[in-house]
């Protein structure tokens, strides 16, 4: 593509001398908003008028600005707690962007580098220090700290306090001690997944006095979710998702570290993008991706739950799962990495039954009887999910115990017109039928061999051809019979051992006794599987959209800095669309303010001019 621009890109200096100093002014000319999003004021003027504050934000619902922007109106600095090395990283470097004086302090700095960060907290320069939760179990950085000016605390991932939580580390416990250590001091505490459980034991360990609450509602609007079995033709369909991202950024999700890199190797062979990702890499390669994935070198990462966490990439447009999450708070926090600039992006779980009783295993192999009941009850729910053939968004939100009206067109259940459901009681006391009677003692093929009456050497030696079951259920084939079996291992009515052999569960037993009824999705029971109907992901980029983005990256790329720390999607969709020709409309864009205009604008605005002039 020819390019169109050979203005001078001014990415050094501070911004406009004389900042603003109202919170609309500054979201304006330092963040480049018009205004406010929902319940972002609130948490604003909770933080500058000194009350504690409890906010549960939806990934993507502009959670750092609630803290970055009162802390540009106050005198004093920021001290900001994450768990995450990767987050902290890349918000100092957009902070910096933004022209705000920002450093981290963590164990992956030199110590010369930590020194300079102390000095320019000393010296009252800073306005944000990030540090991770275990610096603050020390009795000495504490006292330091008692020597600065401190505005206000933030703990990010506030969920990690709580043992209720999908995420506890015992580094948060230790974050009760700020109350008592600084008494005065207000704290604000952010999290995007909290059960009603959790967000009360956050209040509890921080010690919150009279805190604000607030609390936005689950439910991510651009995402559209959809939910798969995974069979045997499962990568084809990865890769024809993949086909409709290309050129995009996204995220699939592994299991096990083998997995991982199995996956990585089989879609880097097919020509894409592609690097892995887990805890087994050293932290130089782990870094090394990191970086790779945030300046578009690498458009698709593969990894275990170790990644994603801690990426502050606003245009990741799909987070695909290969296997049922551990819980319902991991899997929304995780497809949550996806649209946060608020473009339409994709969610897609490939899960088996059998995930579930893998998982399971490794609970049962646990110590504590109370952590085992709490991590299965999770799990439990994970699968219900996965199986539900309600709203997935109403779903996840009732586990959030919020409630909504169902997405309509955001999810695989609300777009399926052919979620006609059908009874299957009979077929399926026959099944649980030919299991007990067999001795539980095989799996799903065998019983629909029974079932079908097929004569083979196995079922002759055991004798089972003289079993009531043997035969009955000739009128299905044996493909329907293995549907139906998946459908109560899915129910829970049966549950395979580490050699797949089923046993009857408490519910196969109400089932067979007559006491429960099976219904199933009359498509599934169809010997070629039925096409889901499925909006597009996202709209369509409008003209003149890739030119904006090539020039993107040649800037990211000369001054070193992530593509959307230049501008995110969303801002280029605008320029594509306005073709702004002056300043002034510039600054009308989302997401530009007079900073970022000072340091990108003026090329940006060459460019617009050009291809209008040549329209």
């Amino acid at each position: 593509m020819k390019q169109r621009y050979n203005a001078t890109i001014k990415t050094k200096g501070p911004p406009l001398p004389h900042p603003p100093r109202d919170k609309y002014s500054v979201l304006k000319h330092t963040f480049g908003f018009s205004g406010f999003r929902p319940l972002q004021e609130e948490a604003v003027d909770a933080i500058l008028s000194r009350r504690d504050l409890a906010m549960l934000l939806p990934t993507g619902g502009g959670k750092s600005l609630c803290y970055q922007l009162p802390t540009l109106l106050m005198d004093g600095i920021t001290v900001v707690v994450s768990p995450l090395i990767a987050l902290m990283h890349d918000q100092v470097l957009a902070l910096k962007e933004l022209g705000i004086e920002a450093e981290m302090i963590s164990s992956t700095q030199d110590r010369q580098e930590q020194q300079e960060a102390f000095a320019k907290a000393k010296n009252k320069i800073l306005k944000l220090l990030y540090v991770a939760p275990e610096r603050l179990a020390n009795g000495s950085f504490l006292a330091w700290l008692g020597t600065l000016d401190i505005n206000f605390f933030v703990i990010d991932e506030a969920h990690c306090i709580s043992e209720w939580g999908h995420e506890f580390r015992d580094d948060y416990r230790r974050l009760g001690e700020l109350r008592s250590a600084f008494p005065h001091t207000p704290i604000a505490a952010f999290t995007a997944t909290a059960t009603p459980k959790v967000r009360e034991d956050i209040l509890s360990q921080l010690g919150l006095r009279d805190p604000l609450i607030l609390r936005a509602p689950v439910l991510r609007k651009n995402i559209s979710i959809t939910v798969r079995e995974r069979d045997g033709g499962w990568r084809t369909d990865l890769m024809n998702i993949l086909k409709k991202h290309e050129g995009e950024s996204g995220i699939v999700y592994a299991f096990s570290r083998r997995q991982t890199e199995e996956l990585a190797e089989f879609l880097s062979k097919k020509g894409l993008k592609c690097s892995a990702y887990h805890a087994g890499m050293s932290s130089e390669q782990r870094r090394s991706v990191h970086q790779s994935f945030l300046n578009d070198e690498t458009q698709i990462i593969v990894a275990t739950v170790a990644f994603g966490m801690g990426i502050d990439k606003g245009d990741i447009r799909f987070v695909i799962h290969t296997s049922l999450p551990k819980t319902i708070e991991n899997y929304y926090q995780e497809i949550g990495r996806a649209g946060r600039d608020g473009i339409d992006s994709e969610a897609v779980l490939f899960y088996s039954g059998s995930d579930f009783f893998t998982k399971k295993r490794l609970i049962d192999e646990g110590g504590d009887p109370q952590y085992r009941e709490m991590t299965l009850s999770k799990l439990r729910a994970a699968m219900d999910y996965a199986t539900s053939e309600e709203c997935r968004h109403k779903t996840i939100a009732a586990y959030f115990s919020d409630t909504i009206t169902p997405c309509g067109d955001k999810c695989d259940n609300c777009l399926d017109t052919q979620g006609s459901k059908k009874e299957i009681t009979t077929p399926a006391r026959m099944f649980l039928s030919a299991v007990y009677k067999t001795g539980e003692r095989f799996g799903a093929t065998y019983i629909g061999e029974v079932l079908c009456g097929e004569e083979k050497e196995k079922i002759l030696s055991n004798g089972h051809e003289r079993l009531s079951v043997f035969g009955i259920g000739k009128e299905m084939s044996k493909s329907v019979w293995g549907t139906i079996a998946k459908r109560l291992v899915e129910l829970g009515a049966l549950e395979p051992d580490e050699y797949k052999a089923l046993h009857l569960t408490p519910l196969g037993a109400e089932i067979l006794r007559g006491k429960q009824s099976v219904h199933i999705r009359e498509e599934r029971l169809s010997p070629k599987k039925a096409e889901k109907k499925s909006k597009a992901p996202h709209p369509n980029a409008p003209a003149h959209y890739e030119e904006f983005r090539a020039l993107r990256a040649t800037i990211a790329r000369e001054n070193g800095v992530p593509a959307y720390i230049v501008f995110g999607d969303k801002t280029l969709y605008e320029l594509a669309e306005r073709l702004p020709q002056t300043r002034e409309e510039m600054l009308n864009v989302s997401g530009i303010g007079e900073v970022k205009y000072e340091r990108y604008g003026e090329v940006f605005l060459e460019l617009s001019r050009n291809i209008k002039g040549n329209g």
